[in-house]
């Protein structure tokens, strides 16, 4: 299983975060928005098709930042998470597969309750070692 994210940081250095719903695989754990990549589907299609259907937000560019290979300890199941920086047109955004959504510093991911598939990431962030805007400077 492929799995796409989008690590979006606005001009203010937030970035987006949210939180599965109560019913979801694990449930109210932060996660960065995205999906699973459809059969035949490019990396690219399916994170702005995930963000279009996660919060109606178009995306306008990305660049890959790094991936991941997680193993779900309950399933047992596999995935390949491929994490991108990512720009959308508008960051008035419906969280419309979340419980909630937040705008949240690199410093402050740590305080919330994130997959541990994204733990390596979270720290890079909030070092700063990854800085989403800058990579996006660079396309």
């Amino acid at each position: 299983m492929i799995v796409v994210a989008a690590v979006i940081e606005r001009g203010d250095r937030r970035i987006l975060i949210g939180q599965r719903r109560r019913g979801d695989t694990s449930p109210l754990k932060w996660e960065f928005p995205g999906g699973k990549i459809e059969t035949d589907e490019e990396p690219v299609a399916a994170l702005a098709r995930e963000l279009r259907e996660e919060s109606g937000a178009t995306l306008v560019r990305c660049v890959e930042m790094g991936q991941v290979r997680h193993v779900y300890l309950n399933s047992a199941v596999q995935a390949e998470i491929r994490f991108y920086a990512a720009e959308i047109a508008d960051e008035n955004i419906q969280p419309n597969c979340f419980e909630q959504i937040a705008w949240v510093l690199p410093r402050e991911l740590g305080d919330y309750d994130f997959l541990d598939a994204n733990r390596v990431l979270i720290a890079q962030l909030a070092t700063g070692k990854i800085k989403p805007a800058e990579l996006l400077r660079n396309v």
